[in-house]
């Protein structure tokens, strides 16, 4: 059940992480993050993302390797760009790897890659996916330095950090769409796709995606939490109507 197909749909990839952190929690062999990302796709989602970190605090590589297999839709892998992760990546050939920032101490991703100060290393991480044929997405600030920086590096898509624009209310929160909005309107220059993710919810999701740019959002911890009162299919299906009715009213 793919909405990519229509112009004006926003395409909506569920990340299940946290699918595979209370599997962890008790070491067990359950809740299973594939059989989630299954669920996710035949109830609305166009993708699963998943995110391979270094430490292997949630996502496994079996989970990978599984993912790869089942997924029918887009399989999107977050990674840290680092020689081990390029190399697990172009051995699994994801439809799409996003390179982000990673901190062994950090709960979740903080921040967005650093494309400038990445340099000569990061550009070339990125080249080998591209020759290998995996597309490449950098999670990154709204910033248009950092967008141009993304560009020349050869990534086809990015993915801004929402996570300030999720902590904000009010008059701030406002100014921060009206700066991520601003910057969506460079992309379509530079050839870039766009993704927005971290810190969405029901509550705030509506706003941003009546950016016109706006190709994709990567879900995830709020989508998860929603499926313990909704269901997992059933928050898929809020999440997916959600996105609908704020492009279809702003069509």
């Amino acid at each position: 059940m793919s909405h990519a197909s229509s112009p004006s749909a926003i395409r909506l990839h569920v990340n299940i992480d946290h699918v595979a952190t209370v599997r962890n929690a008790r070491g067990t062999a359950y809740p299973c993050p594939v059989e989630a990302a299954v669920v996710c796709m035949a109830s609305g989602a166009d993708g699963i993302t998943a995110h391979l970190r270094e430490d292997r605090r949630h996502i496994r590589d079996e989970d990978v390797r599984r993912l790869r297999e089942r997924i029918s839709g887009t399989f999107n892998l977050e990674m840290a760009a680092t020689d081990e992760m390029v190399a697990i990546a172009i051995a699994t050939k994801p439809d799409i790897v996003t390179l982000v920032p990673e901190r062994r101490e950090e709960r979740t991703t903080e921040g967005g890659l650093d494309v400038i100060g990445g340099g000569a290393a990061l550009r070339a991480r990125v080249e080998s996916l591209v020759r290998a044929g995996v597309p490449v997405s950098l999670f990154i600030a709204p910033s248009e330095d950092q967008l141009r920086a993304s560009a020349a590096i050869g990534a086809t898509q990015v993915e801004f950090h929402t996570g300030e624009y999720a902590n904000l209310t009010g008059a701030a929160q406002a100014l921060e769409l009206q700066r991520i909005a601003s910057v969506c309107t460079l992309t379509k220059t530079l050839g870039l796709q766009v993704a927005l993710g971290h810190g969405i919810t029901l509550a705030n999701v509506g706003a941003l995606a009546k950016l016109p740019e706006v190709h994709e959002f990567n879900i995830g911890h709020a989508l998860i939490g929603d499926a313990i009162f909704l269901s997992l299919a059933g928050a898929v299906r809020s999440y997916r109507g959600a996105l609908d009715a704020a492009r279809s009213s702003d069509a």
